[in-house]
């Protein structure tokens, strides 16, 4: 985050007349959450980097957009643009994740060394009730938002493993051919049939269309909770809002689109592996809770354990077709790409859940509750089936951030266009 910080203000003073890095607002942890600007016209770009604390990629492809702005004068001046970029949105939670940010980037570092926060603690949802807007972060993006109004948000995530794809709140034709050219350039799997839009509409393959926000049980369906979120919001400036995700382990499964031969039992192995793998959790945390709940970092490791826990089985109940899950909702048609997605999506809620209980243990200093070779065996075992029975890859950072940026690059074209803007690239 310093380095973020610290790279801005470098570009900011080398082009004093063009770019300008200000604080916006502060995180619960005090960290200053700055936004650099580019451009002087009156059409306002936001792009929000680190929505999610384990997803680093965005605050480098910011820096990128601001540098190709920057030299690139269609960019600000060619189509009355200014561009904003939010460097961090929850810098908190990225310095959690710094024991595995400099490398070396295997599956196993990431997963012990993995945080993100419990779901009502990230900065881009916004959960029911009369306390709606709690977090600092999330005020600051509304405030931000709502000062801008802008034509275009984008928002920058990272699949962990997986593939690259787009959700929008608007159709913007010609996206879907773009994404697949820059894909094909870059290495990049496109995910075509993700789990998160898994009952969305299909905008063409890899993109999917945000539905209108409503209310919804946040432990139901992670992909129903976040559409209420600042995707949203500045929709009533008439804002296209993109949410752009770009892959740090590629997994080829998800970009095939063929039919599978048996849907119904690759389902039943998907949801029983993962009831099996969320009941043996389940009952390392019933031993390990009395030991570390009061310990002083307990509580940020803790209520995404629960979050996920609780998810998993539900999630399960769901893509089981043996189960009624009482939603009284079927499985929308699938192809080899929504059930290795489904797989993956799977496996996530359980690595995410070991790896945080496993850094409970060794910040603790000792293992009281004797779970820590239990823990080390599934997490070198749930590493070796997203490499081996998945083909995950990863795909180095400069790859992923200038997939982003030419992702960012054409969304921004296309939504100027939607909007009768001067376009850029014409």
């Amino acid at each position: 985050m310093d380095e973020l910080g610290a790279r801005a203000a470098a570009l900011a003073a080398r082009h004093p007349r063009a770019a300008r890095l200000r604080r916006v607002g502060t995180s619960r942890g005090g960290t200053p959450m700055l936004l650099l600007s580019v451009g002087h016209g009156s059409r306002q770009a936001l792009v929000v980097a680190g929505p999610h604390a384990n997803e680093p990629a965005g605050g480098a492809t910011a820096l990128r957009l601001a540098e190709r702005a920057l030299a690139d004068p269609r960019l600000t001046d060619g189509a009355d643009a200014t561009w904003n970029l939010l460097l961090c949105a929850d810098p908190d939670g990225l310095r959690r994740n710094e024991g595995w940010l400099s490398g070396p980037y295997t599956l196993g570092r990431y997963a012990r060394n993995f945080f993100r926060p419990s779901f009502l603690e990230q900065p881009e949802w916004l959960p029911d009730g009369p306390d709606r807007v709690t977090l600092p972060e999330t005020r600051t993006l509304l405030e931000l938002q709502d000062e801008l109004r802008p034509f275009l948000q984008c928002s920058l995530h990272g699949v962990d493993v997986g593939g690259g794809f787009v959700e929008l709140t608007h159709d913007l034709p010609g996206i879907a051919g773009r994404m697949a050219r820059t894909a094909a350039r870059l290495g990049i799997p496109r995910e075509l049939g993700s789990y998160d839009t898994l009952y969305w509409p299909d905008l063409g393959p890899a993109v999917y269309r945000i539905p209108p926000p409503r209310l919804g049980d946040l432990t139901a369906a992670i992909t129903e909770a976040a559409v209420e979120s600042t995707w949203c919001h500045p929709g009533r400036f008439g804002t296209v809002t993109a949410v752009v995700e770009a892959p740090m382990w590629g997994a080829v499964g998800v970009a095939d689109d063929a039919l599978p031969a048996d849907r119904e039992a690759v389902l039943r192995a998907v949801s029983g592996v993962l009831r099996h793998d969320t009941r043996r959790l389940q009952r390392l945390l019933a031993r390990l809770r009395p030991h570390v709940a009061a310990g002083p970092d307990a509580a940020h490791l803790l209520a995404p354990v629960d979050d996920y826990l609780l998810v998993s089985p539900r999630l399960a109940n769901a893509w089981d077709p043996d189960t009624d899950d009482g939603s009284g909702r079927r499985l929308p048609p699938m192809s080899n790409a929504h059930l290795t997605a489904m797989r993956i999506a799977g496996r996530r809620l359980t690595l995410r859940s070991a790896g945080l209980l496993h850094q409970l243990v060794t910040r603790a200093g000792r293992d009281p509750a004797g779970v820590l070779p239990e823990l080390d065996r599934l997490l070198d075992a749930w590493c070796a089936d997203y490499h081996d029975g998945c083909g995950a890859r990863w795909i180095p950072v400069e790859r992923q951030v200038e997939y982003q940026t030419r992702i960012v690059l054409a969304v921004f074209e296309l939504a100027g266009r939607r909007a009768g803007a001067p376009v850029p690239f014409g």
